[in-house]
């Protein structure tokens, strides 16, 4: 098996971590939404089928919602647009549940707690996927990689 030797695999790798760490905890969730919607009732304060069907379709958002962390995954550096999708796609979650947060009137502790937790995961995830775009658009865009060819050949 091949292994990439450039210098700048390891940055590729370090960017790959990164965004891969977001998708299994996306993918995660929208398995267990999907297959398991009883046992998040609560957390939602939702009851019946109707609620199991609502968190059931979370993970079907979910797993629409994680496309481009598929693609970005793969190779970030090819696939940079997959990574800016995602890393917007990130921050988006994170802006719109701290709204929801502060819309949600008192006496709601379940549902509360639960928004603050996907406030807290999909802020980290953002951060990830911010280090790792600053990996890719820094580190790895094709001037520098240029540059230091350039150098490495050079006696």
């Amino acid at each position: 098996m091949m292994r990439e030797t450039h210098p700048h695999s390891r940055w590729l790798w370090i960017s790959r971590l990164l965004i891969g760490v977001v998708l299994f905890f996306n993918l995660q969730a929208a398995v267990s939404f999907f297959l398991s919607p009883r046992s998040f009732l609560s957390s939602f304060g939702l009851t019946g089928p109707v609620g199991e069907g609502v968190i059931a379709g979370y993970g079907v958002l979910f797993l629409m919602w994680i496309v481009p962390y598929a693609v970005a995954v793969v190779h970030p550096s090819r696939f940079r647009i997959s990574l800016v999708e995602a890393t917007c796609m990130q921050l988006i979650g994170v802006v719109g549940e701290t709204i929801i947060l502060f819309r949600l009137p008192a006496g709601y502790p379940g549902p509360s707690a639960t928004i603050a937790r996907f406030i807290l995961v999909d802020g980290l995830g953002f951060l990830a996927l911010l280090a790792a775009s600053w990996i890719v658009f820094s580190l790895l865009s094709v001037r520098r990689l240029n540059r230091l060819s350039a150098r490495q050949l050079s006696p």
